[in-house]
């Protein structure tokens, strides 16, 4: 069985039901909640299957299935995938813990195109688990998939990260400071500015 998520353990009783409700309102006053999915939908082919990890209540998955993408979300939480269904019916929306994912076990057995981890989702895992989380993401993709994450570096730490990225036999393709793409100014120089608060990293296998 896999260990507590930070997001379980780090968030009080009530967080996800506020983080439902917190996007409900972001959508309905208009806010752009669809970057993530325009940087992936800019990358792939059309029709292309993609596994939304943590996808919480579904906004980017959902987005990626109304620009034609066959799109399977999973996150360890059932309050946010009940959420996800509600708010964004079209994919397959599916109850799992990264850290241990076997898609086939649902019956989900072909590959996936590409996979996105947004919404700081590499911050929220058990800690130890990074790699793990990254080995079970890429078996279940093709052999070029990727996998684009993103995550604010106060609440992840980039030397984990990309320590975790080496454990599990993968590379990093691109690195930005956001989702549309401003440049990555170099990790030290990232850690020592302030104004870098963001990281996008794409990654593939080595």
């Amino acid at each position: 069985m896999s260990r507590p998520t930070r997001w379980e353990t780090e968030t009080e009783a009530s967080h996800s039901d506020w983080y439902v409700e917190h996007f409900r309102t972001e959508r309905a006053k208009g806010t752009d909640l669809e970057g993530e999915a325009r940087l992936l939908d800019a990358m792939l082919p059309r029709h292309a299957r993609v596994l939304d990890g943590g996808c919480g209540q579904g906004r980017t998955g959902g987005a990626l299935h109304h620009l034609g993408h066959l799109v399977v979300g999973v996150d360890a939480d059932p309050v946010l995938i009940e959420a996800a269904r509600v708010d964004n019916p079209g994919p397959e929306w599916i109850v799992a813990d990264l850290a241990d994912l076997d898609l086939t076990q649902r019956g989900v057995t072909e590959p996936f195109d590409a996979a996105v981890l947004a919404g700081n989702v590499m911050s929220f895992v058990a800690p130890g688990t990074e790699a793990d989380v990254l080995r079970g993401v890429f078996a279940h993709l093709t052999g070029t998939g990727f996998l684009v994450t993103g995550f604010h570096l106060a609440m992840c730490d980039l030397g984990t990260f990309d320590a975790a990225v080496a454990d599990a036999g993968l590379r990093i393709r691109q690195r930005f400071a956001t989702w549309d793409l401003k440049p990555w100014p170099g990790d030290q120089v990232a850690l020592d500015d302030e104004a870098t608060d963001f990281c996008v990293t794409v990654l593939e296998r080595d």
